[in-house]
């Protein structure tokens, strides 16, 4: 066990978060732990930590147990870089490596205590190694890249960083300390689908524990082999992912209900004896049952699942066979290409996903789909009665002033009544007086409520939408892919959230954020195993290549030693003379130019290997990958020396 919580109670003024709640979690379990917004996930977390302490109930944590949790908002002292906030992890090390360079300029001065040194030197090596301190720059390193930090952004300072990059490098730091067990809330919520699919692959075979609050259930599904849901106040485990929680989750209701009413049964039967005999014959028999009634453990009645809003979209008037039609297209600004040749043809009724990384051109494609940006090669062109809604993933539609109703009115005709408008706010559940409150005091979760009410409203017959998940608890996402899968319409939608890709998404645009674009028949994991193959069978290609390549090189180098060995028996005088002076003559700057430009291949390539989730996890297999980029590294280095020198006397000369 690494803690326990055992009938948990905890209050915030009159509301009551958790009631009875227990939950232990055990040395390496990867757990998730999912929940409405406001079930309480967060505050367990608190109680774990310490950082709050229960109303009632216990909380017990090992002794000497090492804990980490991801803060959604993560800080860093002044004037340290990106690296070296990551490096912080290994503070122990750091100051064992310190101590041993001390020990070496003492060793150099061969003192008196030269002994002493020596033995000392000896134990903190042994323990560096024992520590993986031979490996703990390549792990930084590693981690660093997997979650999006490129060598480029190393030197930068960790304080001028933005909220969400802060978040990825503090992430970064707590993987990098491998405390016993992790504490990560929304720990993808800064995360690009690239970045998150290495954390997936990192975490699923990660040694220590783990537990996760997470509305990402694709993230869940292959991170997680079992799940907490926390609610009405209580804590449930079942074991499996998140796939197979929700068929446990409802196995279990199917028999709760069955218990239920056979024990309301029974209770029916029994009360209806007592009421018949307890002043007859069978006296001793009703009061008997009267009194086994009085200690019968209540089944409790299945709750059914709070309301998370009626996303439901209205019928919608009927648009042309084409709805959209782009033909090499490109996307981006006069003095930034963001991705190029776009071709495709979106038909009524379908639906297009938009994927890439942060910062690859995304919104400026949905922009220029509705007219806001030119494109700058190619055509956009859309089909026939087309009547396009945009839902913008900043919510920078609604305006902060007004109150919820007035809001709505703005997309509503002048004939609608403001009892039209409140039945409709309530599927959005925004009721009684909450509609008449000011966005501007919402929050995230309801301005994007709101924001959806507004675009459903309207009735548009194309949707633009601009990651609507985002705001969204796992039940309300759930509401709102029921609702786009009747949609009638068509729908264009921006999302790093896969499971709704699964679910909403017939066609697939990726883009790289180098420029190029790919588009793909099909939802998300069809398109995600297709591009895996490509990039498998690229792979392989590649390997041949090498091998072919290695294979001739090595046969060109046995032919010249056997040319030169055969040389050598009638030219062993010469060696002496001209051919020593040959020997050291300055090589072509081109050839050096070559070589360089192979070293750094190399180095690229060996470091893409560093930061893959397999070699970051393994001591051993990051050992030998580290060994062999410092070789290279080294070489490169030499080249560059030996090409300055060379263009050093070629400008004299």
């Amino acid at each position: 066990m690494l803690f326990r919580l055992s009938d948990v109670h905890k209050s915030y003024g009159a509301q009551d978060v958790l009631r009875g709640a227990s939950l232990q979690v055990n040395p390496g379990e990867h757990v998730g732990l999912v929940g409405r917004n406001g079930a309480g996930k967060t505050t367990l977390f608190r109680l774990v930590s310490g950082e709050e302490t229960p109303d009632r109930g216990d909380v017990v944590r090992v002794r000497g147990m090492k804990l980490g949790l991801l803060e959604q908002h993560v800080d860093f002292e002044p004037e340290v870089t990106v690296h070296e906030a990551a490096l912080a992890a290994f503070k122990n090390l750091q100051r064992i490596e310190h101590e041993m360079h001390e020990l070496e300029h003492r060793m150099a001065e061969a003192g008196d205590d030269l002994e002493a040194v020596l033995e000392r030197y000896s134990d903190l090596q042994h323990q560096f190694e024992r520590e993986g301190g031979f490996e703990y720059a390549a792990k930084a390193e590693a981690i660093l890249q997997g979650l999006g930090f490129e060598r480029d952004t190393w030197t930068t300072s960790a304080e001028i960083l933005s909220g969400g990059q802060k978040n990825r490098l503090g992430l970064a730091r707590l993987l990098l300390a491998e405390p016993d067990v992790l504490l990560l809330d929304e720990p993808t919520n800064h995360l690009d689908v690239a970045a998150v699919e290495w954390l997936e692959e990192f975490l699923a075979s990660y040694k220590s524990a783990y537990v996760i609050i997470s509305h990402d259930r694709y993230f869940l599904d292959r991170a997680c082999t079992r799940i907490v849901e926390v609610e009405n106040g209580r804590a449930a485990s079942y074991t499996g992912n998140y796939s197979a929680f929700l068929v446990e989750r409802e196995e279990r209701r199917e028999a709760q209900l069955r218990a239920y009413e056979n024990q309301q049964h029974l209770i029916a039967k029994t009360e209806d004896f007592i009421r018949r005999n307890l002043a007859g014959q069978k006296t001793k028999q009703a009061k008997s049952r009267r009194k086994m009634l009085e200690k019968l453990e209540r089944v409790e009645a299945v709750r059914h699942d709070q309301s998370s809003g009626d996303f439901r979209l209205h019928k919608v008037e009927r648009a042309g066979t084409h709805v959209l039609t782009i033909e090499e297209a490109s996307v981006g600004y006069p003095d930034k290409l963001l991705a190029r040749d776009i071709t495709f043809t979106l038909k009524r009724g379908e639906a297009l996903g938009v994927i890439g990384p942060n910062g690859s051109g995304k919104t400026t494609f949905v922009k220029t789909v509705l007219g806001k940006l030119p494109p700058l090669a190619g055509e956009v062109r859309w089909g026939t009665n087309v009547q396009p809604g945009y839902y913008a993933q900043q919510l920078d539609d609604l305006d902060e002033r007004n109150e919820i109703i007035m809001e709505l009115r703005r997309v509503a005709p002048s004939t609608a009544t403001a009892g039209e408008l409140r039945t409709f706010l309530a599927k959005f559940l925004f009721t009684g007086d909450d509609v008449y409150k000011k966005v501007r005091d919402l929050s995230g979760g309801e301005k994007g409520r709101l924001a959806l009410a507004k675009l459903i409203y309207s009735r548009v017959n194309v949707l633009i939408l601009d990651e609507p998940t985002n705001h969204l608890d796992i039940p309300s996402r759930e509401a709102l892919e029921e609702a786009l899968d009747a949609y009638d319409g068509t729908i264009i939608t921006i999302s790093h959230d896969r499971y709704f890709l699964d679910r909403i998404a017939t066609q697939i645009l990726a883009l790289d954020g180098e420029g190029a674009a790919e588009h793909y028949d099909g939802d998300y994991t069809e398109y995600h195993d297709w591009h895996a193959a490509q990039r498998a069978a690229a792979s392989a290609a590649s390997r041949l290549d090498q091998g072919k390549g290695a294979g001739e090189k090595e046969k060109g180098t046995a032919s010249n030693a056997t040319r030169r060995g055969g040389e050598s028996q009638g030219t062993a005088k010469a060696q002496s003379g001209k051919g020593a002076k040959k020997k050291n003559a300055a090589r072509d700057p081109q050839v050096i130019e070559s070589e360089i430009a192979e070293a750094e291949k190399s180095l690229a390539s060996i470091s893409e290997e560093m930061s893959r989730p397999e070699v970051a996890r393994s001591p051993e297999r990051l050992a030998a990958v580290n060994q062999e980029y410092q070789g290279v590294d080294a070489r490169l280095r030499s080249l560059y020396e030996e090409w300055e020198r060379v263009a050093a006397e070629a400008a004299k000369a």
